[in-house]
């Protein structure tokens, strides 16, 4: 019996203040409600259980919910730009979803309505799709071998 595929596009929400650092000096705090979209596939024959990848993301994104940015790891070592929080909650919401027998594809962190910034699983940016490999293939999921890349 073949395996059939379901992609889903999921919104989340998460109201954090960040400050950028030029030139040495920490800008003015300002707050952003960030949008997260994420683009996931799963091999789940039956219904979809959005309530476990929900709760999932739920708990990445309390850990930040209200919270000054620069204040969390690892953004107290790394400024948090909305592309080094991509990266950093790409691999996060990742290794979370492959659990539930998911697969993230595509990430994309607003801070504001008019400025995103995407990774996509399949594009190989920064080498997350050798980390995205890997992971599938540790987790021994054996959904890659029918996905076409």
């Amino acid at each position: 019996m073949e395996k059939t595929y379901r992609q889903y596009k999921l919104k989340f929400y998460l109201n954090m203040n960040h400050f950028i650092i030029i030139g040495d000096k920490p800008g003015e705090v300002h707050p952003h409600t960030w949008e997260i979209i994420i683009s996931v596939v799963s091999a789940q024959e039956d219904m979809t259980p959005f309530t476990n990848i929900e709760r999932r993301m739920e708990a990445v994104m309390d850990q930040y919910q209200d919270k000054l940015l620069n204040d969390c790891a690892p953004f107290n070592k790394i400024v948090p730009t909305v592309e080094n929080a991509a990266k950093y909650f790409f691999r996060l919401i990742q290794d979370n979803l492959i659990q539930e027998g998911w697969i993230l594809m595509m990430l994309e962190v607003s801070e504001t309505p008019t400025r995103s910034y995407i990774i996509n699983a399949l594009l190989n940016e920064d080498d997350i799709w050798d980390e995205w490999y890997e992971n599938i293939t540790r987790k021994n999921m054996g959904i890659i071998r029918e996905i076409e890349v």
